[in-house]
C-alpha cells in the first residue's frame, strides 16, 4: 500500500472526500513531501481528483462505493439532488436517470463529469432564498450523507427548471411518467409551502391548478 493511503486509512479516512486542507493535516510535513506522495499516488490511481483540490481513495481502499449523491455536495457546497434524478430515486418515475442533477444556490449553472463517477449538473432556480432547502430531506446512504428533494419538490423544481405550463392530471401521468396515485399522496400543507418557494408565477398557477386537480 502506498504510504499516502497507509496514512489516509489510519487517519479513519478512507471513505471520506478529502480536500488539500486535510491531507496537509494528515500526512504533515512540509508541502514538497505533501505534494509528492500525492501526485504519486495520482499516478498509480491509488488516489482519484475529483475536481481541483478534492480527492478519494480507489475503490480497492474504501469499504463501500462514494455515493454520487454525496460527492454532488461536495463538487458544489449548498446544492441538493432534485429533478428527474430525485424522481427516480424516489421511486415515481420508472426510468433510470444517469446524471446526478442537481438544484444550487445563486445563479451559475454548471456542468461537471468524471470518467468514473459520471455526469452532474448543477441548476439554479428562481427561488426565494429563505425558503431553499423546504421539502428537502437529508439521506444517509453508507453513513453518506446527502440531500435530496422530496418527490413532489423535485416535481416542481422541474416545472420551474423547464417552465413548464399546467396540462392537467392525465399529462403529468403520461408526459412525466408519474402514476396519480403518487401524486394522490401530496399534502395540502406541502402544496402551500411550496407557493413560499418559488417566484415564477406560472409555477404559482401550475401549484394552484395542481391543488384544485387534487381537491386540497
Amino acid at each position: 500500500m502506498n504510504k499516502l493511503m497507509l496514512e489516509i486509512s489510519n487517519a479513519g479516512y478512507a471513505d471520506r472526500l478529502l480536500t488539500d486542507r486535510q491531507l496537509a493535516r494528515i500526512v504533515g510535513g512540509s508541502p514538497q513531501r505533501r505534494y509528492g506522495l500525492v501526485n504519486r499516488a495520482l499516478k498509480t490511481k491509488e488516489l482519484l481528483r475529483l475536481q481541483r483540490g478534492l480527492y478519494m481513495l480507489e475503490g480497492k481502499y474504501r469499504s463501500h462505493a462514494c455515493h454520487p449523491f454525496h460527492l454532488a455536495q461536495s463538487l458544489v457546497s449548498g446544492s441538493y439532488v432534485s429533478l428527474e434524478t430525485a424522481l427516480a430515486f424516489q421511486g415515481w418515475i420508472p426510468e433510470a436517470v444517469y446524471v446526478t442533477a442537481c438544484v444550487v444556490p445563486g445563479r451559475k449553472s454548471r456542468d461537471y463529469e468524471h470518467e468514473q463517477m459520471g455526469k452532474f449538473t448543477f441548476h439554479p432556480l428562481a427561488i426565494d432564498k429563505g425558503y431553499f432547502l423546504e421539502l428537502v430531506e437529508r439521506v444517509q446512504v453508507n453513513q453518506q450523507t446527502m440531500l435530496v428533494a422530496k418527490p413532489i419538490r423535485a416535481l416542481m423544481d422541474l416545472v420551474c427548471l423547464r417552465k413548464m405550463d399546467w396540462r392537467g392530471l392525465d399529462w403529468i401521468e403520461t408526459g412525466l411518467r408519474i402514476d396519480r396515485e403518487y401524486l394522490q399522496s401530496v399534502t395540502g400543507d406541502e402544496l402551500n409551502t411550496l407557493k413560499r418557494v418559488y417566484k415564477q408565477k406560472k409555477v404559482q398557477k401550475f401549484l394552484t391548478e395542481l391543488e384544485l386537480a387534487l381537491e386540497l
